[in-house]
C-alpha cells in the first residue's frame, strides 16, 4: 500500500489560488526578512494602503479586532495581507482587512504583503472568496456573497461551488435565503434567530405566514426543531397550519403543499393553479440563463 496521500482539492478554483498564495505561514512579521522573503512580498507602510472597495463584509465586531490586535502585538503577523500596486507608494487591499485593522489598533506602522497584479473584477472575487473562506460571516453575508460571485463575476452555480468548496444544494440553501422578506433577513443578521430557523421559513411561499412564525419563535425563543415542525405542521396541513390559516379550502391546502414543494425541490418560486375541473398549469419562471440551465439539469434534461 502506498504512503502517499491524496493531494488536498484547491477549494478556492483554478487559477485563484495562484493570484492569493496565501499557502506559506511565517512564525512572526519579526522574523521577515528582505533575503528570506518572497520577490512578491514587501513590508509595506500602513499608510500607503487603501481598503479594498469589494470588502463583502459589513460589520467588523471591535472586540474582535481588539483581541487579534493583542495577539499581533506579542505573535506578530502570521500570515501576511494580499495587496495590488496602484502607484508607486499606493497599493490596494485585495485580502485581510481585519489584519490591517488589527495593525492599527496595535500601532504598528507596516504590513507584510504579498504583492499582486489583478483588475476590479479578479479583486470582487478574491475579496469574497477570502472571506467566505477565512472569516467568521454571518449566514447572510455568506449568502449575498454568493449571489455577488454569481453575479459580478459572471460564475455558474457549479463553479462557485467549486471556488468555495461547497456542494451545490449548501450553496443553494444559501441563496434562498436571499428570499426570506426583509424583516427576517435582518432577524438572520442580527442572530435573533439562526441558519436553521432560516431554512426552514423559506420553505413557506406565504409571507403573511413566513412573518407569523418568525415572530412566534423569537417570541417563544423557539429551537429550529420546533420551528421545523411548526412549518410542516402548515405545509401538511395539520390542526396548527389550519389555526394559522383557516380560511384555506381544502383543495387552496392541496394546492400551496404542492407548490410549496415543488418551489423547494427546484429552489425557485413555482406558480402553481387548479380551477373546479381540476385543470392547470404549472410555470417555473427563471432569471438567466444560468438559472433555466440549473432547472433543466434538476428536471433532468
Amino acid at each position: 500500500m502506498s504512503d502517499k496521500k491524496p493531494k488536498k482539492r484547491n477549494a478556492l478554483g483554478r487559477g485563484l489560488g495562484a493570484l492569493l498564495d496565501d499557502s506559506i505561514a511565517f512564525e512572526s512579521a519579526q522574523s521577515l526578512t528582505v533575503a528570506a522573503a518572497p520577490k512578491n512580498m514587501a513590508e509595506i507602510p500602513l499608510e500607503e494602503i487603501q481598503v479594498n472597495p469589494f470588502q463583502p463584509r459589513i460589520d467588523f465586531d471591535m472586540e474582535a479586532l481588539k483581541e487579534l490586535a493583542e495577539s499581533i502585538k506579542v505573535q506578530g503577523i502570521i500570515q501576511p495581507v494580499t495587496v495590488r500596486r496602484l502607484a508607486d507608494h499606493q497599493y490596494q487591499l485585495i485580502a485581510g482587512e481585519r489584519r490591517f485593522q488589527a495593525c492599527k489598533i496595535a500601532g504598528l506602522t507596516s504590513i507584510p504583503a504579498y504583492i499582486r497584479t489583478a483588475n476590479d473584477q479578479e479583486m470582487l472575487e478574491m475579496a469574497l472568496i477570502e472571506n467566505i473562506q477565512r472569516e467568521n460571516l454571518n449566514a447572510l453575508e455568506i449568502a449575498m456573497s454568493y449571489q455577488r460571485l454569481l453575479s459580478e463575476c459572471n460564475l455558474k452555480q457549479e463553479e462557485l461551488g467549486d471556488r468555495v468548496g461547497k456542494n451545490r444544494a449548501t450553496v443553494n440553501n444559501y441563496l434562498r435565503l436571499l428570499k426570506l422578506p426583509p424583516v427576517i433577513q435582518i432577524g438572520l443578521r442580527d442572530k435573533k434567530i439562526s441558519m436553521g430557523h432560516a431554512r426552514a421559513l423559506v420553505n413557506i411561499d406565504n409571507i403573511d405566514v413566513q412573518l407569523d412564525i418568525f415572530n412566534k419563535v423569537i417570541k417563544e425563543d423557539l429551537s429550529v426543531r420546533k420551528t421545523e415542525a411548526l412549518v410542516r405542521s402548515y405545509v401538511t396541513g395539520s390542526p396548527e397550519k389550519r389555526s394559522i390559516d383557516a380560511k384555506d379550502s381544502s383543495n387552496d391546502i392541496v394546492l400551496k403543499k404542492l407548490r410549496e414543494r415543488l418551489s423547494s425541490h427546484f429552489g425557485s418560486k413555482v406558480h402553481l393553479s387548479a380551477d373546479s375541473k381540476n385543470k392547470g398549469e404549472i410555470r417555473i419562471p427563471f432569471v438567466s440563463t444560468d438559472d433555466l440551465n440549473r432547472i433543466l439539469e434538476i428536471l433532468d434534461l
